[in-house]
């Protein structure tokens, strides 16, 4: 893609938003902390003596999911950005433009489990706007922000990165791609892989949040005494999210492929979809740098809260790059640059959905 065109689907690249946002973002203030960056999902201002942390997302509705799932996945989406600033979120602005074909029951549904979780996550709605609207589509239906508050000692950002620290991966490649696979076409799944395949890989879609993943790390420590950055691995999955943190840290990485951890049924879907796991979309995986002395911690403190995790690398000096060693080989990590998990979504649902 040249790096004057805009992408088929999914985020703009790094050199579009270099070109068209970053020179444009509105009035300056000292008070922030943390501004945009490409691959950086929170913005953290200083109020009141306090670090508060901005996060905004769509809101995503997918009814092939079911509507409970659905609706788990839409504020976990949110969330799981929010939380890698370190801080718990607490206030939620929602904007809901409804399909006109969305029923009084489906918004009950969907809006129960949105609030259900909000509970269990200490998260409090604060204001939004509530409509139906002719040419809203599923399955963006609005957006929303979450704001977190906490101690200005207790944010964690890659700016705050040192050659050194270690990297840890939760959960491995592919937890969305795979969660949502299994989800859409679950029939075609058990019939060419397997009931025991199928199950597992439906399994997984509760898997697609990191929210317990960030608060379990941050409670070992931050900083100098624990974490020091945290990305969730969305579009362009593990690959694409090892190589935003590395760029947005300003160094480079060093990643053995097979200390990464592996879920049961990712390979499989993902070979019968014809996909790279390690390129494709996971919300649910987390990247989390941390000081060398603490990774250790950091492992056991996800185990015991039963999340596979395990240190694939570290950060290293700029001038070394970004490099991937697989089966003893050294190459360069690159950016997928394009998610091939659309591409194999949209082919199989006019294969099996038409």
């Amino acid at each position: 893609m040249a790096v004057n065109e805009m992408p088929e689907i999914g985020k703009i690249s790094p050199e579009i938003f270099n070109e068209l946002i970053f020179p444009r973002l509105g009035a300056k203030s000292d008070k922030i902390i943390v501004g945009p960056q490409h691959g950086v999902d929170v913005g953290i201002a200083e109020i009141g003596g306090k670090a508060v942390s901005f996060t905004t997302d769509p809101v995503f509705i997918v009814p092939e999911y079911g509507w409970e799932r659905a609706a788990w996945f839409a504020i976990h989406i949110i969330a799981s950005d929010s939380v890698t600033s370190g801080l718990r979120p607490k206030y939620l602005s929602i904007d809901l433009n409804l399909p006109m074909e969305m029923t009084k029951a489906q918004l009950e549904t969907t809006w129960d489990i949105i609030h259900r979780e909000c509970e269990k996550m200490g998260i409090s709605v604060i204001t939004g706007h509530t409509a139906r609207y002719e040419n809203c589509h599923y399955p963006m239906v609005g957006g929303a922000t979450l704001v977190g508050i906490g101690e200005l000692d207790e944010y964690v950002t890659p700016r705050l990165c040192r050659a050194g620290d270690k990297i840890i991966i939760t959960k491995g490649p592919a937890i969305e791609a795979t969660g949502i696979l299994a989800t859409m076409f679950p029939d075609v799944i058990r019939k060419e892989l397997g009931a025991a395949v199928s199950k597992k890989a439906e399994e997984i879609f509760y898997q697609m949040s990191v929210v317990e993943d960030a608060f379990t790390a941050v409670e070992v420590g931050v900083r100098e005494n624990g974490v020091t950055a945290m990305h969730d691995a969305t579009e362009c999955g593990v690959w694409g999210g090892l190589y935003e943190l590395a760029q947005a840290a300003g160094l480079g990485a060093r990643i053995e492929k097979e200390k990464i951890v592996l879920e049961d049924g990712v390979a499989d879907v993902c070979r019968f979809f014809n996909i790279d796991p390690y390129a494709s979309i996971s919300e649910g995986t987390l990247i989390i740098a941390g000081k060398a002395r603490r990774a250790a911690d950091i492992v056991k403190a996800l185990e015991k809260k039963g999340i596979r995790s395990s240190v694939v690398g570290e950060l290293t000096a700029p001038e070394k790059g970004m490099v991937l060693v697989e089966r003893g080989k050294e190459k360069t990590l690159k950016h997928p640059i394009v998610d091939p998990f659309w591409r194999a979504f949209y082919d199989a649902l006019t294969k099996y959905k038409s």
